[in-house]
């Protein structure tokens, strides 16, 4: 029997309180979400001080509702309080949780609503037999959340300053090459570059369904013609030097087997071709990464996605989030057989760039 150690009423107050914080952010997620879905956040983009009585008119919405959700956002310090009882969405504010189009800043997308139970049923028993769910087998959420998540950055930074500060990669875009993007996902990356450079082709690849019949939405809304899509995985594209220029964005550490996958893409690339790997910001040491306030919310995507899809099949590498930082990024694509790499910093909050040539 172990002595039981005496408890500091104090410390656990502020233990206490922390949990029930956490509790309260899940509550408040779900209160964005319906923000978001609602169109709320939009509706009151801009329009100053505002009652329930007149988000209901512009809306069409229930009034009750309105003002129960109004409350909530101010207690959560989202929204502006006035008397009496009229309530304001900040220009700060409104970068954040209404201008998806226009602010790098945008983060609604990110709160797709709770987890599904069956979801959350299969990450207890990957818990016990190590085999986690692969993002076909997270659904069509997965796709649509993560897209909403990386969305701004991609539309609005990709093309006019990350394509430039690439050597030469430009230049073979607007005369005509043939590019990919491996893991795809809903293919805001590849139907940005598609629309900005009509004389190259581009290929999607990504292993999951539902991506894919989201790309191709995508594809038949915009009346592209220089996009194929593939369900398929990195290892399977072509065996010989085809590409002029790749790109990875957000998805090695996702992979079962990123080793093989790399092997394939320097097979599949020509000789003077570029690859650009995005992938999350981190640190090789865990004291290090502890600085980042967010770093409890990107092991929570990590268990319940990116680290269970890296494990989705025995033998999976498991990476995980933060697996994929520059030192194991360097030294993997040396070991696939790349002689150039180069690391770039874009002043995205949440991932690194890495220009990799044979």
């Amino acid at each position: 029997m172990t002595q039981a150690a005496e408890i500091d009423p104090d410390a656990l107050k502020r233990y206490s309180f922390s949990v029930w914080n956490f509790k309260q952010g899940e509550m408040v997620s779900l209160m964005i979400h319906l923000g978001d879905r609602l169109g709320l956040y939009k509706a009151m983009d801009g329009a100053g001080p505002i009652t329930a009585a007149e988000l209901a008119d512009r809306t069409g919405l229930q009034e009750r509702w309105l003002f129960e959700w109004l409350r909530g956002q101010a207690a959560a310090r989202l929204l502006n309080y006035h008397d009496v009882d009229r309530f304001e969405l900040s220009a700060e504010g409104a970068a954040v949780l209404a201008q998806e189009e226009d602010s790098l800043s945008f983060a609604a997308g990110a709160f797709a609503g709770a987890t599904p139970p069956d979801t959350v049923d299969k990450l207890v028993e990957a818990f016990k037999t190590g085999i986690g769910l692969s993002y076909e087998e997270l659904g069509p959420n997965a796709a649509h959340r993560t897209e909403r998540m990386l969305g701004p950055w991609t539309r609005q930074e990709l093309v006019p300053n990350i394509l430039p500060a690439l050597d030469g990669v430009v230049v073979k875009l607007e005369a005509g090459a043939v590019a990919a993007d491996i893991g795809c996902g809903g293919g805001v990356a590849l139907m940005t570059m598609a629309e900005a450079f009509p004389n190259s082709h581009f290929h999607g690849y990504d292993p999951s369904q539902h991506a894919i019949d989201r790309c191709q939405q995508k594809v038949d809304e915009l009346g592209l013609d220089n996009v194929t899509l593939h369900v398929a995985g990195g290892e399977d594209v072509p065996d010989e030097p085809t590409f002029d220029f790749l790109i990875t964005f957000d998805c090695i550490h996702d992979m079962t087997r990123p080793a093989d996958v790399i092997a394939c893409i320097r097979r599949a690339m020509n000789e003077d071709g570029t690859w650009l790997i995005k992938d999350i910001r981190s640190q090789p040491d865990f004291k290090e990464n502890m600085r980042n306030p967010l770093l409890a919310m990107f092991y929570g995507f990590s268990v319940s996605a990116c680290m269970s899809s890296a494990l989705s099949e025995p033998g999976g590498a498991g990476l995980g989030t933060l697996g994929f930082n520059p030192e194991v990024a360097e030294r993997m694509v040396t070991e696939g057989g790349f002689s150039r790499f180069k690391q770039h910093d874009f002043e995205d909050p949440s991932n690194l760039y890495y220009e990799v040539r044979p």
